[in-house]
């Protein structure tokens, strides 16, 4: 007689609602469908005839919405919000409504098709997070209708959903993130979720701060303050690689998929206080001489050293080759003004510098004796991140071609202004893979 087939599956209940292995990844689709036997859960409680689904449709919006009486992001955004707060809310907004409209779905689908469930009725002990809920939906979950291991059900996968919410507000293509994920679901990013969101809620976040929640919630741990990360099949780096420069997000992180990497590893500038750094006074720089013609550029890799590695723009014009650190060149973009409109100053007859001449300067560039412009307008945009890295990150202006010639700035008197005139499009062609190691 065969001996007796016993199950390696986990017994769910208690602590245990899924059946993750110990660590694995997946996307927030299959995150969210990995939840779904909590949902279950409520229904089969509640019994399928109580559940009114609008009821736990307007709490799960009201939940992931902004500006809501039971928002578990209490985030306030304003014209005068800084870029940062501006960037982090759209993505939550955006996020928030997806899953949204992901639980819709769902709870329609496990009304009328129930997903069976190992071992029997689902019961699960969910610590609170304090989470509020609506009056109608306390009154399903608690009420007459409802009890204790109800609202456990509940309570975990609402907090679960907050958390999946959360965990992809760095990344502008979220839907694609490989996410951690333990039995647990994602409460192992509990620790870094709450430092991320004090900061948010708090003070003016620091773009090493989205870095390393990012980091946490793809790789489970925290490393060198940076700004971006190799991980075990792929590379995040800022959004703006990807993007131009003039409309690319300032503090978002993208996830690029690369099967030749292998080892996690965090991207530092070459300056930790750029402050520090040599400078070179535009005025001791050739001016322009005509349209400047084609430079190329690309991004470059060091070795990894400690776990953590440099990158830098190299850029090629005639023959001749310099190299800018990326790390610099990112905190110029989050730097730079954007934009600027017409009336508030007047540039006057300003200096046009020479765009090759600036790229191979000592140091970082910088100018005293008035506003200077920089014709980009026929470069790729890793010869536009190569002058921001260049350029002493004062006062430093993003132009599109075609814009009038009057930046913004603080008023007449202010400091002189650094104005690169760049190329009047909305995209531009960009190499699928990320950066590589040469």
């Amino acid at each position: 007689m065969p001996p007796a087939q016993t199950s390696t599956a986990p017994a769910l209940g208690g602590s245990r609602w899924n059946t993750f292995p110990a660590a694995g990844t997946m996307t927030a689709r299959q995150f969210f469908a990995g939840a779904e036997p909590l949902l279950q859960g409520v229904i089969d409680d509640n019994a399928p005839q109580s559940v009114d689904g609008e009821v736990l449709e307007a709490q799960i919006h009201a939940t992931l919405g902004l500006g809501t009486r039971e928002t578990s992001l209490p985030l306030a955004l304003g014209p005068d919000s800084a870029s940062a707060t501006r960037e982090l809310g759209a993505q939550a907004e955006a996020i928030g409504r997806e899953i949204a409209s992901w639980a819709t779905a769902a709870l329609d689908r496990l009304l009328t098709h129930r997903i069976p469930l190992p071992a029997g009725p689902l019961v699960v002990r969910s610590h609170c997070y304090g989470h509020l809920l609506t009056h109608a939906a306390a009154d399903l979950l608690l009420g007459r209708r409802g009890g204790p291991v109800t609202m456990q059900l509940y309570n975990e996968w609402l907090h679960q959903m907050v958390l999946l919410r959360d965990a992809l507000l760095p990344f502008t293509n979220w839907q694609d993130v490989p996410l951690l994920v333990t039995p647990t679901g994602l409460r192992h990013i509990e620790p870094a979720r709450d430092g991320f969101l004090t900061e948010v809620l708090v003070r003016q976040i620091r773009h090493t701060s989205v870095v390393d929640f990012a980091r946490h919630v793809v790789t489970g741990t925290s490393g060198p303050a940076g700004y971006g990360f190799d991980h075990d099949g792929g590379t995040v780096l800022p959004a703006v690689l990807d993007m131009p420069p003039l409309t690319a997000p300032r503090y978002l992180l993208t996830w690029r998929p690369d099967p030749a990497v292998d080892e996690t590893a965090t991207y530092v500038a070459e300056a930790r206080d750029y402050y520090a750094a040599p400078r070179t006074l535009v005025e001791h720089l050739p001016p322009a001489t005509g349209t400047p013609g084609p430079v190329n550029g690309r991004i470059v890799t060091g070795p990894v050293v400690d776990g953590s590695r440099t990158a830098r723009i190299e850029v090629t014009h005639d023959g001749t080759t310099a190299h800018i650190d990326l790390g610099q060149a990112l905190r110029g973009h989050r730097f730079a003004h954007r934009a600027p409109t017409a009336g508030d100053a007047t540039v006057g007859d300003a200096r046009t510098a020479d765009l090759w001449a600036v790229l191979r300067a000592t140091g970082l560039v910088w100018t005293e004796g008035g506003d200077v412009t920089l014709d980009a307008t026929g470069q790729d945009e890793f010869v536009v991140l190569g002058l921001l890295g260049r350029l002493y990150p004062d006062n430093v202006f993003l132009r599109p071609a075609g814009r009038p010639a009057d930046p913004t700035t603080t008023g007449r008197n202010g400091p002189s202004r650094l104005v690169i005139d760049l190329p009047d499009r909305d995209v531009t062609d960009r190499p699928d893979s990320p950066p590589r190691t040469r």
